[in-house]
């Protein structure tokens, strides 16, 4: 996993450590058989906006992206990972997930706007992140469903709560 920031990050916890905690539990609760690659872009409100626009084209800031670099039948099945070589860094073997961008200027404001700490904000970003790297979406309400189901209890078994 490689954490990057092209902004000062002042979170008062310690961003990586969580980060890196977050990944790891999203990748145990899915029973993830690899060893993961990830990489997380810590940027500003301009930033995520230059990005939004350029990959989905929505000239607005968004809390968080996800660029996922494999791609599955179904939400978490990992079955056929192994037989297309390139979900697989070759120098490291590492299944190569795919990146997350993160705005810190959303975290604090939404943390602010639902009540809860930064901490749990980022950390849900996050988690909801990873979800997606391992093939979920909440287009439907049925998907929505599974992945608020998922989150809710992964950040209950952290004890990260609102």
């Amino acid at each position: 996993m490689s954490i990057e920031e092209e902004v000062e990050v002042n979170f008062p916890f310690d961003y990586r450590t969580l980060a890196e905690a977050v990944i790891r539990k999203a990748a145990e609760a899915e029973a993830f058989p690899f060893e993961a690659e990830v990489n997380l872009l810590l940027v500003s409100a301009e930033e995520i906006r230059r990005v939004n626009r350029e990959f989905r084209q929505i000239d607005a800031p968004t809390d968080v992206l996800s660029f996922p670099m494999i791609q599955y039948e179904r939400p978490g099945d990992f079955s056929e990972l192994e037989q297309d070589e390139d979900n697989f860094n070759p120098d490291t073997g590492e299944a190569l997930l795919g990146d997350i961008v993160l705005c810190v200027d959303r975290v604090t404001e939404q943390a602010q706007e639902f009540g809860h700490s930064e901490r749990r904000e980022y950390a849900f970003l996050i988690l909801h992140s990873m979800l997606h790297l391992f093939g979920y979406d909440h287009m439907t309400k049925e998907e929505a469903a599974v992945m608020e189901e998922k989150q809710r209890q992964l950040l209950n078994q952290m004890d990260i709560l609102r």
